[in-house]
């Protein structure tokens, strides 16, 4: 590793970045509405999709919101006035991955109800956030926690209460408690709280320096050949680990970096165990890709 500094590097990469159409993103799709409600609406029904390939994830969007545009008064309207009895049936046939057509139901009953009881869902979020705690992690626990304890009897039916399962919606719902890294919650987050030419910046109340980030495996694969982390396992504590080397570049603002390193990540440009190396990274220079070799045969060789 040579003794380039890393924050400048990784100020050029959040620079090349920083505009709105710098990678085909869901987020891109969240920047069409103005209207705050409207906008925490999508954003928290786009990063809940937001599993799998991008093509898939942006379609899924799409079909999701082309159900909230019959109401004819925007999406978070539509969610307001929903109701599981009368417009499940809206719901036949969409489905992302093994999130199933009663899953997203469930999903947007309980936006439903955070919006009845909290009038938004930064207002239900901030109902266990502590301005003291180091970071989000004690928050996102009550947020999930909170939303799961409302009733799902109307999405789901009464079989619901007999079952020892978890309902499909608990997927949209992790804890860090529980050892998730909370991906989608922390992207959420990212959109809703920090504000540049990207993110959308229309929660006040929230601090960036609070935020961890959205782990997913571009930015594990990154943040690995960038030795920002100890840890191998995905999972909360490594993207608290990740997050606490980021702050100690920006304090105020640590996930800023968050989506140019996962769309380097997604440009297979980082060399991370790979056999390119560094040789198309950005990074290249500041950056330690562990290059694979290839294990030598046991099979002995044929003599001659």
């Amino acid at each position: 590793m040579s003794g380039l500094p890393l924050k400048p590097t990784l100020d050029r990469l959040y620079a090349d970045y920083n505009h709105p159409d710098a990678a085909s993103d869901p987020i891109q799709i969240v920047r069409r509405f103005a209207r705050p409600d409207d906008v925490e609406v999508v954003a928290f029904c786009a990063a809940s999709l937001a599993f799998g390939r991008v093509a898939s994830v942006l379609q899924s969007i799409e079909r999701l919101l082309a159900i909230f545009a019959r109401g004819g008064d925007g999406p978070a309207e539509y969610v307001r006035r929903f109701d599981p009895h009368r417009d499940a049936a809206s719901f036949d046939g969409l489905v992302h991955r093994w999130t199933r057509e009663r899953d997203l139901v469930a999903l947007v009953w309980v936006l439903k109800q955070m919006l009845d009881r909290s009038g938004t869902i930064e207002g239900f979020f901030l109902e266990g956030y502590d301005e003291a705690a180091p970071d989000v992690a004690s928050a996102l626990d009550s947020f999930s926690e909170r939303a799961m304890a409302l009733d799902l009897t109307a999405a789901y039916g009464r079989r619901l209460r007999a079952s020892k399962r978890q309902p499909g919606v608990a997927y949209f719902f992790p804890r860090p408690s529980k050892g998730s890294a909370c991906k989608r919650l922390n992207l959420f987050l990212r959109w809703m709280v920090r504000h540049d030419a990207l993110d959308l910046g229309v929660w006040t109340r929230v601090s960036p320096s609070k935020l961890v980030v959205p782990l997913d495996t571009h930015v594990i694969r990154v943040g690995r050949c960038l030795r920002l982390t100890r840890y191998t396992s995905p999972g909360w504590a490594m993207a608290r680990d990740i997050t606490a080397a980021l702050k100690r570049i920006d304090p105020a603002d640590p996930v800023r970096y968050d989506f140019s390193l996962c769309h380097l990540g997604m440009m297979n440009a980082c060399g991370f165990s790979r056999a390119q190396a560094d040789a198309q990274c950005p990074l290249r220079g500041v950056c330690r890709p562990r290059v694979r070799t290839r294990r030598p045969s046991r099979r002995p060789s044929a003599r001659r």
